[in-house]
């Protein structure tokens, strides 16, 4: 054509195929949903002659790659043209939602961090043709998985369909393809359904093989062993597969016991790897024998999750061919098998050099074991250890599937977008990501915000020796929950067994004293960072600041409040075991007011569409934290200030002068623990 550029406004007419697909309507839906937000007005479609915009799909012989688009220029009876063409439904989708990000200027994450398209009232557009390239993985999305948040974000149970779109959006916009749409949800909720009818594959949870009904719920009385109740099982596999058949399904298959835990654990008769391997590759073996008698060529994959890695290295786990094994990285970010309990063997969770494929990752931007993990904050880890570890993968030919456990979303927005850079390009330059993120999102003071980003990571507590030994949110408050019920329940006399995995062998004060030295050297860091963060968020732009706030200044705020909760209450305890009562009464109650930070920070959060969106943290789970602290200064209380509550007021609070001649009818109101505790902190000086 002459003209250089293709010129959009308000008046531009669309034409779209004559039989839209139930995909492609919400692929539509999007882009004219973002068209009216730029030009004030809906977009207007008319027959394909009288458009100058044409979606449609391409010839056969036009796009080679499945999902792929091509957009091109030209002109018809002197009209300019802009030709949208896709080789399929995801190929239009992933076309118009292009045209959505870098014509309109809709961000893929607007919805998550409040960034809106600015109005226009044309735009002009270079008329280059462009043709998709390749992902470099096959099959790539998210598993939203720990997703308390957006449960307890509405009222309603499962989440509703408004709760399921922008997630569903996002992962397209992201150039996603594959989808887990929650956790052991009701059947009966949206997320099914509308995750597939908005064009994506599903899979389904390792615990959940073919997508079927936990054997327990179908069957609550009988015993949970495949040897003696295959038939049950069968047929709950098999319901699965006639339901899903007819979708784009990739097929799980596996084997784990109910809950989510080693079979073995509710089969005890599997007592050696040996056996348990053979069980497991032969129940596989018969899934995917019951699946390829209804579905032709069905894709699947198996997690090599847990104590499956162990047993698939010690040579006891075969796979059919064509089944593409799924390694994952230990909830931290690094490519070995995960810690469980006290148990952390770090097994390498890669494929070895000539080992048959497919293969591919389960990755983990957020993680839930109530350890050290990151679930209500960003992983911690440098972006290139994150980098590092998948471009690693890839190289090793884990490259068929990559499925990012996404949580809640809006606090991982930092790492998923860097995932899936690394999914769309295989390749990604962790040095300049943060420069990058904080140009897109901070551009009024985009060097100040990625400094803070940088130091974000700098800051994290290193708990090992590990470069991912890197304490997230959850941290703080498993560990002080353990410390205050061992100390409760008078059990100080032996170590705190559910914190051997950080600690090592000690006896409990060392592990108290073990958790206070982490804690100390962090303090001085949160402190400047929290700092830094709230004077830069006071220099950007208006819409740039709440996203700031919301992102990351909140989550500085959780680790600051929680490093030094956990610090005090380790002080407390030390103090309470010297028999210093009341300074350790002080202590504790200092560790809850740090910890009321926490709950108020993420209050703060909660604003506009974000309200109730912290109500269901019942993981971190901030409120047993602060639940188990009030316990703790009540108890520590009883140790001198019992029976009347006004015995360490007068010993260190009331004047000389009236300690002999008080009344009691007017001097007898005991103190709430608050009131006592900050003036006690006062005379102590704490």
């Amino acid at each position: 054509m002459n003209s250089a550029c293709f010129v959009l406004h308000s008046n531009t007419i669309f034409s779209v195929p004559p039989s839209l697909s139930i995909p492609l309507r919400h692929g539509l839906r999007i882009f004219m949903r973002d068209f009216a937000k730029v030009f004030g007005g809906e977009a207007l479609l008319g027959p394909e002659q009288t458009a100058q915009v044409r979606i449609g799909y391409a010839p056969r012989d036009g796009l080679a790659q499945p999902e792929s688009f091509s957009i091109c220029f030209g002109e018809d009876a002197g009209r300019p043209i802009l030709w949208l063409l896709g080789a399929d439904d995801l190929g239009l989708i992933y076309g118009l939602l292009h045209l959505s990000e870098h014509v309109l200027g809709v961000d893929p994450f607007w919805f998550w961090c409040n960034q809106e398209p600015a109005p226009r009232s044309e735009i002009r557009i270079m008329c280059r043709d462009y043709v998709s390239p390749t992902a470099r993985v096959r099959f790539r999305g998210w598993f939203v998985n720990d997703e308390v948040c957006l449960i307890g974000w509405s009222e309603t149970y499962p989440p509703p369909e408004s709760t399921w779109l922008p997630v569903f959006e996002t992962l397209l916009r992201c150039g996603g393809n594959l989808v887990i749409p929650g956790t052991d949800l009701p059947r009966h909720g949206v997320h099914w359904q509308l995750a597939a009818e908005m064009g994506l594959y599903v899979t389904h949870h390792h615990a959940e093989p073919l997508g079927a009904e936990m054997f327990f719920r179908a069957h609550p009385q009988t015993e949970a062993s495949y040897d003696r109740h295959p038939d049950m099982f069968e047929a709950l596999w098999q319901e699965a597969i006639e339901r899903q058949k007819d979708q784009q399904v990739v097929w799980t298959l596996g084997f784990r016991g109910q809950g989510d835990c080693p079979f073995w654990e509710q089969d005890p008769s599997c007592d050696t790897p040996t056996k348990r391997g053979a069980l497991i590759s032969r129940v596989i073996r018969r899934q995917y024998e019951m699946l390829c008698a209804v579905v032709e060529r069905p894709p699947c994959l198996s997690y090599l999750y847990g104590e499956l890695t162990e047993l698939y290295r010690q040579g006891h786990i075969e796979f059919p061919p064509g089944v593409a094994k799924i390694w994952a990285d230990n909830g931290y970010g690094k490519m070995v098998s995960r810690r469980q309990g006290n148990h952390n063997p770090r097994i390498p969770a890669l494929p070895g050099a000539g080992e048959s494929g497919p293969h591919g990752l389960y990755y983990h931007a957020t993680f839930h074991d109530l350890q050290a993990s990151s679930h209500l904050a960003m992983l911690p880890v440098d972006s290139t250890l994150i980098v590092d570890e998948l471009e690693n993968a890839f190289a090793c030919g884990a490259d068929e599937v990559l499925l990012v456990n996404c949580g809640n979303i809006r606090p991982h927005l930092y790492t998923l977008g860097l995932v899936s850079r690394l999914w769309r390009d295989g390749h990604a330059d962790a040095a300049r990501y943060p420069d990058e993120f904080a140009a897109r999102y901070f551009g009024s003071a985009p060097i100040e915000a990625a400094r803070c980003l940088r130091q974000y990571f700098a800051a994290a507590i290193p708990y090992g020796p590990h470069d991912d030994d890197r304490a997230g949110d959850e941290f703080y408050h498993h560990p002080t929950r353990s410390l205050v019920g061992h100390l409760m329940r008078g059990e100080c006399d032996a170590p705190a067994d559910d914190l051997r995995w950080a600690t090592g062998e000690q006896p409990f004060d060392a592990q108290v004293q073990w958790f206070l030295d982490r804690c100390t050297p962090a303090l001085p860091r949160f402190a400047e960072l929290k700092q830094e963060c709230a004077r830069v968020a006071d220099t950007l732009a208006a819409q740039e600041t709440v996203f700031f706030r919301d992102l990351l200044l909140f989550q500085v705020h959780l680790h600051d409040s929680g490093c030094r909760g956990l610090a005090l209450l380790c002080r407390s305890i030390l103090a309470q075991r010297a028999g210093q009562h009341p300074q350790a009464f002080v202590l504790a109650s200092r560790s809850l007011w740090a910890f009321q930070e926490s709950l108020a920070a993420m209050r703060e959060a909660e604003h506009g569409k974000w309200q109730h969106f912290f109500r269901g943290d019942w993981l971190t789970n901030v409120k047993s934290t602060l639940y188990s602290l009030d316990a703790l200064r009540q108890y520590i209380r009883m140790f001198g200030d019992n029976p009347d509550y006004f015995l360490w007021h007068k010993a260190y609070l009331m004047p000389e002068s009236e300690k002999k001649i008080y009344l009691e009818n007017t001097h007898r109101n005991p103190p709430s623990d608050d009131d006592l505790a900050e003036r006690l902190r006062i005379r102590f000086g704490l």
